[in-house]
């Protein structure tokens, strides 16, 4: 009688690649080669008594097919996780944009006798949308002041005016966002800001443009702290045509990498000196130091430099970012630094 052995057991004695190996060897040994393939030499040999005769070989290879069964339950669990990963990262602005979908509610059925109780709810609304209390009451008292007044007469006219003064706050706070590069060269631009906003990418994209607009180039890795922040500035480089000034040694320390990056500038001719910097929290005093020490050691070589220092944020940060933009003014721009504490 002949001793099969069963198949879960001896697919356990290979790792998840050998098992892949195999099962798609099976299906290529059942299509295109019906003999015994040499890939199955590793099993145990099956010994057979004197009157018993061997099963066909077809039937073990059907056996061993039968695990792709294992394999499509593992593509389906990959496919789930990466689905729920996903919806993780849409959900997190679902707690916003759910705030604000209340004020849709609160405008669809407004009468006059109800201003002071929508007008409520629409404060509490926004300062749960993170809209801060100084803009919010600056929201609400100008909705409410043209109420009393008879300009807003309908919900609907309450909803554009609201949709008007947020857009006048940020088209207002933002009109000026152009760089002030000066004349002289080289111009020289600091970007600074928390871990992980995104200061790398953002300077990369900054060299594109300017790239496009004529001007002539050079990036300083001034990130020596963070695995790899070089070989990824190297990456823009390349991909936008620039030059780039990097760490000679291990542990070199940034204010000599930015130095060295706009003497080299100045000597050059280039137009701009696009300075990275690593990424460090605005309470630890340590690191915004060496970030003061950085912007001194660029004043010495070109006089009133840097021409422009961008704090990059990230639009997920919320309320937090207020801090960050505060204590890196005051670090970056303040006549004593220490005066931050």
């Amino acid at each position: 009688m002949l001793s099969t052995p069963s198949p879960s057991l001896h697919l356990t004695q290979f790792s998840l690649p050998r098992a892949i190996e195999m099962a798609s060897s099976t299906q290529f040994s059942l299509t295109f080669k019906p003999s015994p393939s040499p890939l199955f030499s590793n099993f145990p040999r099956t010994r057979f008594g004197p009157f018993t005769t061997a099963r066909p070989i077809a039937s073990r290879f059907k056996v061993l097919s039968s695990q792709t069964g294992f394999f499509t339950r593992l593509g389906r669990l990959i496919k789930e996780k990466a689905k729920s990963d996903v919806e993780k990262i849409f959900s997190g602005f679902s707690k916003t944009r759910d705030n604000l979908a209340v004020i849709d509610e609160l405008l669809l059925y407004w009468n006059l006798a109800d201003t002071d109780r929508v007008l409520d709810e629409l404060e509490e609304a926004l300062l749960v949308s993170d809209f801060g209390p100084r803009i919010t009451i600056k929201i609400v008292e100008r909705l409410r002041e043209d109420i009393l007044n008879g300009k807003l007469k309908s919900g609907s006219e309450i909803k554009d005016a609201l949709k008007r003064s947020v857009l006048d706050l940020l088209t207002t706070k933002g009109s000026n966002t152009e760089l002030r590069l000066g004349f002289r060269k080289p111009a020289v631009i600091m970007i600074v800001g928390v871990n992980g906003g995104g200061k790398t990418t953002s300077l990369g994209k900054l060299a594109y443009r300017l790239k496009n607009e004529g001007a002539k180039i050079l990036m300083a890795a001034g990130d020596t702290f963070r695995a790899a922040a070089s070989d990824q500035l190297e990456i823009w480089a390349e991909r936008t045509g620039c030059e780039i000034v990097v760490a000679e040694k291990e542990n070199a320390k940034a204010s000599s990498v930015l130095s060295q990056a706009v003497k080299r500038g100045k000597e050059q001719g280039f137009d701009v000196v696009l300075c990275d910097t690593s990424g460090r929290l605005h309470t630890n005093y340590s690191l915004m130091e060496e970030l003061i020490a950085c912007k001194k050691a660029v004043e010495k070589v070109v006089r009133g430099a840097p021409n422009e220092i961008l704090l990059v944020l990230d639009g997920n940060t919320g309320l937090n970012m207020l801090p960050q933009a505060r204590e890196f003014n005051e670090a970056l721009f303040l006549p004593s630094p220490s005066s931050r504490y």
